[in-house]
């Protein structure tokens, strides 16, 4: 523990050397604003929220970053504000995940493409799961998907991204490494975000949630929520280490959802230059490496061209699959 803080410590003061030079050219002053393409109380939220606050405890910002909720479209709504009204605006973070660029990948936003924002970052992965309320007839991950193999639409899931979402698209790939048929038939319901899902899976309107592990933790820690399975390559570590993995119940199925940001086009050079090392700084730091273990997120980070490109090949690859899977122009 010594040594990794120690590394920690070395690490943070390269990095902050780095912002300071970034600094030089550009400083956000005043307030900064985080979009948050839901409703208070999913993932997006929980970016903008909790990077937020890191970000001013780093004294990254000179002052506030606000959440702005921007519900709509699967995070359409704030995709085209950004493209269309925000660009060169150099105090706007938008949250970002896989789910937006499963969107992008299927054309679900009319007319934009991924090259009309600037990418900065991610800051960690939120694995998938596959829950149930507590008295559900299910309780294992493979009693769920002999239902769906009797009967495609025995079960209805509920997900905080559209329809054809990445909350959808990790259910249909799970099923389909349980070599369920006609995928389509799968009754899917879409909400705002995954608090309203799963307040429908645990009010019984429900049968089950597609979501990530931090929109279920807290309905897990009250024991209103079973969470069948984590879709990671290995259990998640403390209080995550009872919920059995996908694969080790014979289902080879993973589904991460990184987080992150992306800012409008058209910022300069040096602010873009500034945003990805206050990225990395924040990443690195010890007040986010404690966000990460309260909320089960895992290491996931890249950032400035390598993200761009990541962004680049996960559409690619997300494209395939979706027409692989009959999810395209759903």
């Amino acid at each position: 523990m010594t040594i990794r803080r120690t590394h920690l410590k070395i690490t943070l003061l390269v990095i902050a050397a780095s912002v300071c030079a970034s600094a030089a050219a550009y400083q956000p002053e005043g307030r900064v604003e985080c979009i948050a393409p839901a409703d208070p109380g999913g993932g997006w939220d929980f970016t903008c929220r909790n990077a937020g606050n890191v970000l001013e405890d780093l004294e990254l910002v000179s002052g506030s970053v606000q959440t702005i909720n921007m519900a709509g479209a699967g995070g359409g709504v704030a995709y085209a504000h950004t493209v269309s009204k925000r660009a060169g605006d150099s105090d706007l973070l938008v949250a970002a995940s896989t789910s937006t660029i499963t969107r992008l990948a299927q054309g679900q936003f009319p007319g934009m493409t991924a090259d009309m924002v600037t990418w900065i970052g991610t800051i960690g992965a939120d694995y998938g799961v596959l829950a149930v309320a507590r008295d559900s007839p299910y309780q294992t991950l493979p009693e769920l998907m002999e239902a769906l193999q009797e009967d495609p639409r025995a079960v209805k899931f509920a997900g905080g991204s559209a329809k054809g979402g990445w909350d959808h698209l990790k259910l249909l790939i799970a099923a389909n490494k349980a070599g369920i048929d006609e995928l389509p038939r799968i009754s899917y319901l879409s909400y705002n975000n995954g608090t309203d899902a799963i307040t429908q899976v645990v009010g019984g309107h429900v049968d089950a949630f597609t979501g990530d592990i931090s929109e279920a933790r807290g309905f897990m820690e009250s024991g209103d929520l079973n969470v069948l399975a984590i879709l990671s390559p290995e259990r998640l570590p403390g209080h995550f280490s009872d919920i059995p993995t996908a694969q080790e119940q014979g289902i080879d199925a993973i589904g991460a959802n990184w987080r992150g940001f992306y800012m409008p086009a058209d910022i300069s050079e040096e602010a873009s230059a500034y945003w990805t090392d206050a990225i990395n700084t924040l990443y690195a730091s010890q007040q986010w490496q404690d966000v990460m273990e309260r909320s089960g997120l895992m290491p996931y980070h890249y950032s400035g061209p390598e993200f761009r490109e990541l962004v680049t090949t996960q559409i690619n690859e997300i494209e395939a699959l979706s027409r692989e899977l009959g999810m395209m122009n759903q």
